[in-house]
């Protein structure tokens, strides 16, 4: 489900008595599109999550921790100036669209008290933050500028008139007096009924819209089974997330929707759905944003090791052709005589092969022992070149090995990861080295740390240097060491020489989880003590052997993964 009208009237329902009254206290915007504003309300701190993101676009208060840019955006200055302190006094949405007004009572430069409107416009690619003096309805500042040659409709740009988006000539399901969907064509088509219904309320998804033509279709009264969606929504909303296993995609609604098959989880806020919901999509999209570059060099060199390892394999097949040339080039010497200069091709007969004949091609500038001479050239060439292209072979494997490893940890990786993978590169020769970075050596991001049922604690590298060090360096040697099995994925490191089986299941379902079979239905790992992991000389960053491991086969299960994050009570 997308994030449309019904469902930010049930989160400005929720937000609204949690935040109304409350002191901002802290203002950072942690990525371009959004937006984090401290609020401090009924003796608790709010992260409040504005997101302006073309598909993610959203309003909730948010538990993931956000890490600040070192350098604050303009747009972060100027909130800080104007908010920083400021009492929100209402928080309102505009017509059951995706447009939330939050209203703020702030002194300015001279003292004096003026209420400022922060508008967040959740519409895709068009979606906004803007900052509005109430007085005059001047834009002060946006989180994206909009000039007129992008926009002719309106402008959103700092000084300018703000102009609210164009209305549609549709009816707010929330204070609907009269039933207009009785008076809508008939049709038996539920999403003919979900389109209709579209066109003539405001701010219905098409989820949303098709849920209702289902449920109106169903029932034997129309009129309280609208009456009771609406009312479930606006006083007793139950936030779910459907899990369609057939399909493979998760839905999210302010309620359990009878049109949608699958699984459904239950959650006590609209917020902590969406953290659910969003963590993984968000980050991924945020670390591809980030680490665009440096996708694309490790794709490059993906696809260069995987072109030269083709080409290594048809040189290896042509050598299977060795002998032949060896055969042509006996035959050819021991009938000489019959060769004579300026022949293109001959037939004799073959002693390897019961004397049947055998046509050989000559070149008409080379003599007759030219001929058989270069026919033994070019079968010792290639029986030389058997042992070099096996060696090749196996290192660009290992390249690609290697690449395909690095994929894996950025698809894994939160944007703070990206520099290590960075700095490795830059290690390896791949990335080159700037003057200025030379003279830094950029410091490498710790662990992330999880806790066992019975409390001992379990760490997880999320990259190669970090698993290098974690491995090698931080690891006691009678700790336990697992890894998936034959695939990419992180070094997890159990703090204990003896740990539970229950422990060592989940640190199991961590290496699962933190590794390229994160989807799969079960998954291999291996757990040895780390004094027997050993790291070959001259490998790439990551890679390690080890012997006498037991395996453990378990389910890559992200519900454990949150629960293992948290500190023990």
């Amino acid at each position: 489900m997308s994030f449309d009208g019904v469902f930010t009237h049930t989160m400005v329902n929720e937000l609204a008595p949690l935040l109304t009254g409350g002191r901002v206290s802290r203002i950072s915007q942690p990525y371009p599109n959004e937006l984090i504003l401290t609020v401090r309300a009924k003796r608790h701190n709010q992260p409040l999550l504005l997101s302006a993101h073309p598909s993610y676009a959203r309003l909730q208060i948010t538990e993931i921790p956000f890490v600040n840019p070192d350098k604050p955006t303009n747009f972060t200055m100027t909130l800080r100036k104007y908010l920083d302190g400021a009492i929100l006094k209402s928080l309102k949405q505009i017509d059951n669209d995706r447009v939330v007004h939050l209203t703020f009572t702030a002194r300015n430069e001279i003292g004096d008290q003026e209420n400022l409107v922060l508008i967040i416009e959740m519409m895709g690619r068009h979606s906004n933050i803007i900052l509005v003096n109430q007085a005059d309805q001047r834009i002060i500042d946006t989180i994206k500028h909009i000039a007129h040659d992008q926009n002719r409709y309106r402008l959103l740009l700092p000084g300018a008139t703000y102009i609210a988006p164009p209305k549609q000539d549709v009816v707010d399901p929330f204070t609907a007096t009269q039933p207009l969907y009785r008076t809508l064509p008939a049709t038996a088509d539920v999403f003919v009924q979900a389109k209709q219904l579209q066109q003539t309320y405001q701010g219905l998804g098409f989820d949303t819209a098709l849920e209702l033509a289902t449920r109106l279709t169903q029932a034997a009264d129309q009129d309280q089974a609208w009456h009771d969606f609406f009312q479930v929504i606006d006083q007793a909303p139950q936030p779910t997330i459907t899990h369609d296993p057939s399909k493979k995609q998760l839905q999210f609604s302010p309620c359990p929707f009878v049109s949608q098959p699958g699984t459904q989880t239950i959650y006590s806020s609209c917020s902590e759905l969406l953290d659910h919901f969003y963590r993984d999509k968000a980050q991924l999209d945020r670390v591809h944003q980030q680490g665009g570059d440096l996708i694309r060099l490790v794709q490059n060199e993906l696809k260069k090791n995987k072109k030269k390892y083709r080409k290594l394999e048809q040189t290896l097949a042509a050598s299977d052709k060795a002998d032949t040339y060896r055969v042509k080039g006996e035959i050819l010497t021991t009938y000489l005589q019959q060769v004579t200069r300026g022949m293109t091709s001959i037939t004799l007969p073959n002693f390897y092969a019961d004397e049947a004949p055998i046509e050989i091609s000559l070149s008409n500038q080379l003599s007759p022992s030219k001929n058989a001479q270069k026919y033994f050239t070019k079968y010792q060439k290639l029986k030389n070149s058997v042992h070099y292209v096996n060696e090749q072979l196996a290192t660009t494997q290992q390249e690609i090995d290697y690449f395909q490893g690095i994929l894996t940890q950025i698809d894994l990786a939160a944007p703070k990861d990206l520099q290590d993978i960075q700095a490795e590169l830059r290690q390896q020769g791949y990335l080159r080295t700037k003057s200025k970075q030379k003279k830094q050596r950029p410091k490498l991001s710790q662990p992330e740390t999880f806790y066992a049922s019975d409390g001992t604690k379990i760490l997880v590298g999320k990259n190669n240097l970090q698993n290098d060090r974690l491995t090698l360096k931080t690891a006691r040697k009678t700790d336990i060491w697992l890894h998936a099995k034959d695939i990419p994925g992180s070094h997890v490191i159990v703090s204990s020489d003896s740990p539970s089986e229950t422990t060592l299941v989940e640190a199991a379902n961590l290496a699962a989880y933190y590794s390229k079979a994160r989807l799969s239905a079960t998954v291999p790992v291996d757990s040895v003590m780390v004094k027997r992991v050993h790291k070959p000389n001259g490998a790439k960053p990551g890679f390690v052997i080890y012997t006498g491991q037991k395996t453990i086969t378990v389910t890559p299960d992200e519900q454990l993964v949150q629960k293992l994050s948290q500190l023990p009570k």
